[in-house]
């Protein structure tokens, strides 16, 4: 039964009612539905420890977006929740907590130490899920995965020995990136560049053959020089052909190394000599290899150097070295020189320091289903929205390498390779690569390393359910869910995430290990479309930090705008796939439209007759029969545009022009224009047309509600109940929305018909009054009320229109007297389709005063072109201004002479 509304809408109160009432009667539940078409989506799941920030706002209210329009469409909708266990980030976090206490994770030894970090996570873990209730996520919680869970652990351990058994996973000593920090290796995804200042040095190394003759190099690492094996040049580099299969004398430790000639040599980079460390650069190491040079590591694994690189650098930190090997130089007499130089730098993107390659033994993966994964996209069984980005997933396919999926962590999946005690480690015969691990556990001991946390996640789309379980329900679950609808997510993990989630579905999931069909690859997917956003930025473009303190609290926001303003107000500044400049100004809209919808519903209960059922089929039986009046049609009309305007937007993903069009329809169409126009109607019951306008407020409200629950869910819900909507007290998810095509076949079966010319003649009106409102505007007359307003009709038929419509033009465009003439001599027009509207001046403007502001406004507007102009001949402006400071005042200056012409066109047509 209809209630009535309070008088102001109560966010805080609402709010929490409602997702309560939701959560407690099994609404966001997602279950197996004979005869209901299922949509899924797997939310990306955050850090355990995680707390919600505006890229989660973004990210989640797209994905609740969806999902509630499925729900409200009739499918049976899944949002599968879940956290991710951060592997790097949950490590260093623990470790940190112990370093204060005065221990370290090798003192407490893996058992406690996997104790603390269970604990943390449980301590810390789930205040993200509070969170995301808060904002109105309407996952189905009872599924809530945490890819530490034992069953989650069991299916990323099965994919492990599933893959090795298929050949994919393998075991080798490479160079790898090392973050001293965490002391694990890194994949290339998970190292950030960085531009950094630093030095370049120029040092010279002595010709062993030719005592007195020197070779000068161009580095930025001397720290490494004790690392050195040799010399490279260019083949073709004619400066140093001779010394090609000579030696040079590193500097220290002092030792004879080869010159070798190899391409991988920049000629025009330094000195174009390069010094070979191979066990710390990759270049290096490839060029050692093809060589034949020795590897010397003279690093440890906290970034400290070691013994090899003799007693005086051995324990010295690698920064700090640096200083001392250039100092050393130096008093060699073997500096030439040290200049400024700036070059990117690889940082550990969890650590944040800067990583190290090292030669290391890892477990590597060869991407399986490459040329598959590719092909899903090429022919469109996968696709990008915005689809730009398919060049950039195809692009990192095309250049794929190996993974390095070992990590020297505690914290994760732990590798289910065990190694036989007493034998050769290296030899994979006396590896046991299992599940559960060896019968007889006494004579193996276990890998240490864990898994890549991305090597866990990778299988998030089908493991959640249970995969590889034989489970009758699991089945029966991943037949219906799997693939999945679409997945959400930011651009930033394209390569670890998005890339290796279709890699994993296609290889693991059916039956075939073969080459795949189309078809098959349509199977395996993990889902169909791919939602691409960009990132927040600040209002200046910034990426936000709590360091710049350009972070704001999304909880703060939704305490004062309200979890539906700020869900409305975040889409409709997210323009599809770009970044998203954001500030609190912006966002107010949201609120504001919370305002101006639960106005819009106070003011159509105020007019009576919601105390009558108002089911769809009631509504459309109220007008049943009746001819719509003019306003009434092209409300209707507009409606019906309005619903298949947004049918297409969803089906393109254009998030941003769908609150739009959902705002520019309710506030401007029927708020600004229909209930203006209709308000007589409606609000008297003598009024023949009042039912029938009652019963097309209802309609349009009923339809607004159910096409703005997926954005606005909480205020929307209100509404519904309060306005009497729901059928036998169900939620709005269950009103039934309809296409525009269907809607329209259940108006035309009731005997109402659309009249298309007829609304076509009231867009006509609309566009009249609105010249109207910009000519009066120009003369500063808006607000009055009591000007005359002529008209002179483009035909017959135009004229006969403005008269049927004069009552409401007089009172939208805010006239006293409208008079059609023929022809207006020396007046202020402004064109419309139905014919030009003139202002009555002398009605309107004290034209000498009129004048004489205006003559001010262009004497003052003369004087900032002149000085626009003369800063823009000054030559000391305009060549050592920057840029964009010289491009604005242009701009400047171009706006100031259009507002002059405006200026002096008013005036003159006084």
């Amino acid at each position: 039964m209809p209630t009535e509304l309070n008088q102001s809408y109560d966010p805080k109160t609402v709010e929490p009612k409602w997702y309560q009432t939701w959560e407690e009667s099994g609404c966001f539940d997602g279950n197996v539905e004979a005869g209901k078409d299922p949509f899924t989506i797997m939310i990306p799941p955050p850090n355990v420890t995680g707390m919600l920030h505006m890229g989660h706002v973004l990210d989640n209210t797209l994905q609740d977006i969806f999902i509630r329009r499925a729900r409200v469409e009739g499918k049976s909708a899944l949002w599968f929740p879940g956290t991710d266990h951060a592997s790097i980030a949950t490590q260093v976090k623990v470790e940190k907590a112990l370093r204060a206490e005065g221990t370290s994770r090798r003192e407490l030894g893996r058992e406690k130490f996997l104790e603390r970090a269970w604990q943390w996570s449980d301590e810390h873990g789930g205040i993200i899920f509070k969170q995301l209730r808060r904002l109105g996520a309407s996952c189905d919680w009872r599924r809530a995965r945490f890819t530490m869970d034992a069953e989650y652990q069991r299916s990323v351990l099965a994919s492990f020995v599933e893959l090795y058994e298929r050949g994919y996973i393998y075991r080798g000593k490479r160079l790898v990136n090392w973050c001293p920090a965490s002391q694990t290796a890194l994949s290339n995804e998970e190292v950030e560049m960085k531009p950094q200042k630093g030095k370049l040095y120029k040092m010279r190394y002595e010709i062993v053959e030719e005592p007195g003759r020197f070779v000068e190099i161009s580095t930025t690492r001397p720290e490494t020089i004790m690392g050195d094996t040799g010399v490279a040049v260019h083949p073709e580099d004619e400066r140093y052909a001779d010394l090609v299969g000579k030696h040079c004398w590193r500097p220290f430790p002092r030792a004879e190394i080869p010159i070798v000639a190899d391409r991988a040599v920049e000629k025009d980079f330094g000195t174009g000599v390069l010094k070979v460390t191979p066990a710390h650069d990759q270049v290096d190491f490839d060029i050692g290899q093809r060589h034949n040079l020795p590897l010397i590591d003279v690093m440890n694994p906290d970034g400290t150097l070691n013994a090899l690189s003799g007693p005086e650098f051995e324990g010295v930190e690698r920064f700090k070295a640096r200083q001392m090997a250039a100092a050393k130089l130096e008093e060699l007499g073997l500096m030439v020189e040290v200049e400024d130089y700036e070059n990117n730098v690889g940082f550990s993107e969890r650590a944040g320091v800067p990583i190290e390659p090292r030669l290391s033994e890892q477990w590597y993966l060869k991407y399986p289903k490459v040329e598959e994964a590719k092909r899903a996209v090429e022919k469109g069984i996968v696709r990008f929205h915005p689809k730009r980005w398919e060049k950039v997933y195809l692009h990192w396919l095309n250049n794929i390498q190996d993974w390095c999926i070992s990590r020297q962590l505690w914290w994760g999946q732990r590798i289910p390779v065990w190694y036989r005690k007493g034998a050769d480690a290296s030899d994979p015969a006396n590896w046991h690569v299992s599940v559960d691990g060896p019968e007889d556990p006494e004579n193996w001991e276990q890998d240490e390393d864990v898994l890549d946390t991305w090597a866990s996640s990778n299988l998030w789309p089908f493991a959640t359910f249970g995969w590889p379980s034989d489970d009758p329900k699991v089945k029966e679950e991943l037949d219906y869910f799997y693939p999945t609808s679409m997945l959400v997510t930011g651009f930033d993990i394209i390569f670890f995430w998005v890339a290796r989630m279709i890699m994993s579905g296609l290889e693991l999931t059916g039956n075939s290990k073969d080459a795949l069909t189309d078809e098959e690859i349509d199977q395996r997917v993990p889902f169909k479309d791919i939602f691409i956003h960009g990132l927040i930025r600040d209002e200046k473009g910034r990426k936000m930090s709590k360091s710049l303190g350009n972070s704001p609290d999304p909880l703060d926001l939704i305490e004062k705008f309200g979890a539906d303003g700020l869900r409305f107000g975040i889409i409709n500044i997210a323009p599809s796939g770009s970044d998203i400049l954001f500030s609190e100004e912006r966002i107010e809209i949201g609120r504001n439209f919370c305002t101006k919808l639960w106005n819009a519903c106070r003011f159509r209960q105020m007019a009576g007759g919601v105390s009558k059922n108002q089911r769809l089929d009631d509504i459309v039986g109220r007008l049943a029969g009746s001819e719509l009046e003019g306003y009434g049609n092209w409300i209707l009309s507009r409606l019906l545009e309005t619903m298949a305007e947004i049918e297409g937007q969803f089906s393109r993903f254009e998030m941003h022009a769908l609150a739009h069009t959902l705002h520019n329809f309710f506030w401007g169409d029927f708020c600004d224009w229909y209930v203006e126009a209709a308000k007589a109607m409606l609000q008297s019951e003598e009024d023949p047309r009042h039912d029938a306008a009652l019963a097309v407020s209802d309609l349009v409200i009923r339809h607004t509600l159910l096409l703005l629950h997926p954005v606005m869910p909480h205020i929307t819900e209100e509404l519904w109940s309060s306005m009497g909507y729901s059928v036998d007290g169900g939620f709005i998810q269950d009103g039934g929305l309809l296409t525009a095509s269907e809607l329209k076949s259940v108006l035309e079966k009731a005997g109402v018909t659309i009249d298309a010319a007829g609304a076509a003649q009231i867009e006509n009106v609309k566009e009249l009054i609105s010249q109207a409102r910009a000519t009066k505007a120009e003369y500063n007359v808006a607000s009055k009320r009591d000007v005359t307003l002529f008209v002179t009709p483009k035909d017959n038929e135009s004229g006969a229109v403005v008269e049927a419509n004069l009552d409401t033009i007089k009172k939208l465009a805010g006239a006293a007297t409208i008079e059609l003439r023929e022809s207006v001599d020396n007046l202020p027009g402004s064109v419309s389709a139905l014919g030009t509207v003139y202002l009555d001046l002398s009605s309107a403007v004290d034209v000498e005063a009129e004048k004489t502001r205006l003559s001010k406004e262009l004497e003052k507007l003369d004087k900032a072109i002149q000085a626009g102009s003369g800063k823009l001949k000054n030559p000391n402006f305009v060549d050592k201004a920057p840029p964009h400071v010289v491009d604005g005042a242009r701009k400047q200056l171009e706006d100031t002479e259009a507002k002059r012409d405006e200026i002096a066109r008013l005036l003159g047509s006084l």
